[in-house]
């Protein structure tokens, strides 16, 4: 059964022993930062910090930072599951010819509307509707490094709406605190919030919620196709709809079950220097212009809990969310490119910087092709470094890929150096936003590409001998 809201969630974690609650004074300033970079890098709990100075609303940290936490979260044994059950329902290979093949596949179409949003006249994100002067002031709202360029709402959600199609974007993207009335909004030139910023000549409506079901919040962070409706993407990952209402101010719809919401609007004429902020690249992104968000009304339960997440040096609670991506997708990129038969986007490549991949190789630069290939796949356009292995490595094992690539790789044979777009956190490259990526093919080569030597085998004990040594381990007296 989905969880309604964040509060069910909260409520399992504790049941399970996963989240700790902190009753003693923290401040929003550094402290609580302090104490969940802590913990999340010691593999701790979820944290719910009750009295919070200043603020008569408690603080939840930490609550996807685990792998056990965000099977928990979308309520599964395995995050592979989730990709496997998505290709079940998109599998080209199931679409219908014949009449007794549609008829087939009725029940998997109307598996997928039963996850299409439902809207409802009210929920709880309506308790207390503030109007007139609304303010940021009563949020806890976290700055989290020394040199950071304010307070920043970190976990937020943000919803916007094409002007043309009409079609709902929902992402995360940070929010530096200008004023009590104003906040940065950080919408990369990749994203599917600034493409839609692009199409208007004039204010733009936007509503930002904080706090919501798990589901819900984790669907924000996915690298969704445009045009695939976050909100149908995690009323799947539930298995229930997600039930929206319409905001006060602005025609945008948001969960109802929602614990804050800021509604407002960003004028695509106006920008201000936001920044800097300690990013999940353990880097301070530097200051720079973007778009400036307006506060017009705020909405909340009488009772809140402000949800953030605090981002630095990997790993941390992020970390969590993109190895969920990574697990949830791949078995997407498969149906594109089905030779891949692992993947891994490492802690310390913080999503972007490193994906590693084995393959099924079959012919000469199929390394090669398949690197091509996922640079063009949507948001994996930024990976500033692909790394092939042989379907025998383990990609999940740091050790055995460098070995492998430290001992298979001929830098003018193995190494592809193209140009092309990169995140906008890359503080490496020359030029923001665009820049060098590398590909790294550490097969095994043969004639074909021009390896004309032997491969040699890998070093490997008899199994014969290796079944003997277990049976008599114990006598050794090691």
């Amino acid at each position: 059964m989905a969880y309604k809201d964040l509060r069910a969630f909260i409520n399992k974690l504790e049941q399970k022993g996963l989240l700790k609650r902190i009753t003693t004074e923290v401040d929003v300033e550094l402290e609580i930062t302090e104490i969940t970079d802590r913990v999340c890098k010691a593999g701790g709990p979820a944290l719910l910090f009750e009295n919070v100075r200043g603020y008569n609303m408690p603080v939840l940290t930490n609550a996807f930072g685990s792998l056990e936490r965000m099977c928990l979260a979308l309520e599964v044994e395995n995050l592979d599951q989730i990709g496997e059950e998505l290709v079940d329902i998109l599998q080209p290979d199931d679409l219908p010819v014949t009449f007794l093949d549609k008829l087939k596949a009725i029940p998997k179409l109307a598996r997928l509307s039963s996850y299409l949003p439902r809207k409802v006249q009210s929920g709880p994100c309506k308790e207390v509707i503030l109007r007139e002067n609304p303010s940021l002031k009563e949020l806890p709202i976290l700055k989290c490094w020394p040199l950071d360029g304010g307070p920043y709402i970190t976990l937020p959600l943000v919803f916007t709406r094409d002007p043309v199609t009409g079609q709902r974007n929902v992402g995360m993207y940070r929010m530096q605190v200008f004023d009590e009335r104003t906040t940065g909004m950080h919408w990369h030139i990749h994203k599917g919030g600034a493409e839609h910023i692009r199409k208007y000549s004039g204010p733009m409506p936007v509503a930002v919620v904080i706090g919501a079901d798990p589901a819900v919040i984790y669907a924000a962070t996915a690298p969704l196709p445009s045009g695939i409706d976050e909100m149908l993407f995690a009323g799947f990952l539930r298995k229930e709809p997600v039930e929206l209402v319409r905001c006060e101010t602005i025609d945008l719809e948001i969960p109802a079950n929602a614990e804050i919401v800021l509604e407002g609007y960003v004028d695509p004429r106006e920008t201000r220097l936001e920044g800097p902020f300690g990013d999940h690249t353990g880097y301070y992104s530097l200051p720079d212009h973007y778009p400036v968000f307006h506060l017009t009304c705020i909405t909340r339960r009488k009772n809140p809990i402000y949800t953030a997440t605090v981002v630095g040096r990997p790993p941390m609670e992020d970390a969590y969310l993109g190895k969920a991506t990574e697990r949830i997708f791949l078995p997407l990129i498969r149906l594109q490119l089905p030779e891949i038969v692992d993947m891994n986007m490492p802690f310390e490549g913080v999503f972007h910087n490193c994906v590693i991949v084995s393959i099924r190789k079959q012919y000469p630069g199929q390394a090669k092709k398949v690197m091509c290939a996922l640079w063009g796949m949507g948001l994996m356009m930024l990976a500033k470094l692909i790394i092939v292995v042989d379907e025998n490595v383990d990609v999940q094992n740091l050790s055995e890929v460098m070995w492998r690539v430290f001992n298979n790789v001929d830098p003018r044979r193995d190494v592809l150096m193209v140009d092309g777009p990169l995140d906008a956190l890359d503080h490496a490259s020359p030029l923001p936003l665009y820049g060098s990526k590398m590909g790294i093919d550490a097969t095994r080569k043969g004639p074909g590409e021009g390896h004309l030597r032997e491969w040699p085998p890998d070093i490997e004990m008899d199994e014969s001998i290796k079944e003997l040594v277990n049976r008599k381990w114990a006598s050794y007296g090691l």
